[in-house]
């Protein structure tokens, strides 16, 4: 099955970065979410990374145009019902996202593959809210979309190789390396790299020494090209926090319990750059 038509449940910086891959490789897109506003950031959001191609002279205008006119936005799910691929981008929540999975079942057609783009949840369990879950699986895009160039393909117990090989299709379609991954906690990226950024964290709350050192040293002396706490930054310390507590709990691991360090800035409303401080002071 070929993917021409896609819906994005989830305007955040990975919707609308799957949103924007999607739409300059070609694919009609439907990107959706709760309220408008949040649409309107998303879109704001594609049209400035798109706007930045062009000014760089790697991308036409023309294309540029050509590419947003290809997503359309709404807050209903029917707007989408004609899509071959469902992919939600939501928060990594159980509940919500059973919610979304129990409305594309119902509203997609029945050969409609549905996708989870969860960067810890288990793709089996998540299946289990969708009829027919070997169409279910697992295409996990890596932040920022647009420059990462990897796509985990999380296969669940019963995702079949039909939809295994569409969703890998799909990403090699949309310019991305593809990797295939049985369903296991933080899959291979995550579950290797949290448990690094964790113990950066754990270096600044110990005071080993500043935020700004620990990231050069990781930079310059292992050869990173961004720091681990600048990194946890970027992905976000509420979303960093809540993946290493899921591999905590599924793993029973001491170590991937999340640094005090985490635990503070979020309860202080650090989450870094999303919300202008975290590690670092953005200025917002």
């Amino acid at each position: 099955m070929s993917v021409n038509k896609l819906l994005v449940a989830g305007a955040g910086q990975m919707g609308a970065g799957i949103a924007q891959v999607s739409a300059v490789a070609g694919l009609e897109v439907v990107m959706i979410d709760v309220a408008d506003e949040f649409i309107a950031r998303g879109m704001a959001g594609i049209e400035k990374g798109l706007g930045r191609l062009v000014e760089k002279g790697r991308m036409e205008a023309g294309a540029r145009d050509a590419a947003l006119a290809r997503i359309s936005t709404s807050t209903d799910i029917a707007a989408g019902a004609d899509a071959d691929l469902f992919l939600e981008a939501a928060p990594e929540s159980m509940e919500l996202k059973q919610e979304l999975f129990e409305k594309a079942a119902a509203t997609l057609r029945p050969d409609a593959i549905i996708a989870t783009n969860t960067s810890s949840l288990s793709v089996s369990k998540l299946a289990a809210f969708v009829t027919e879950p070997v169409r279910f699986v697992g295409i996990h895009f890596f932040n920022p979309v647009p420059m990462m160039a990897l796509v985990e393909v999380v296969r669940g117990e019963q995702t079949s190789d039909e939809t295994l090989s569409a969703a890998r299709s799909f990403a090699e379609a949309v310019g991305k390396t593809a990797i295939t991954v049985t369903d296991s906690p933080g899959f291979v990226v995550n579950r290797i790299l949290f448990p690094m950024i964790n113990e950066a964290a754990n270096a600044y709350h110990e005071s080993v020494a500043s935020a700004g050192d620990i990231d050069t040293g990781m930079k310059l002396g292992a050869n990173w090209p961004m720091g681990p706490l600048a990194l946890a930054d970027l992905v976000g310390l509420d979303t960093t926090k809540a993946i290493l507590e899921t591999l905590e709990r599924e793993l029973g691991e001491a170590r991937y319990t999340p640094s005090p360090a985490l635990g503070e800035l979020v309860a202080a409303g650090r989450l870094g750059r999303k919300s202008g401080s975290g590690f670092y002071d953005y200025g917002k």
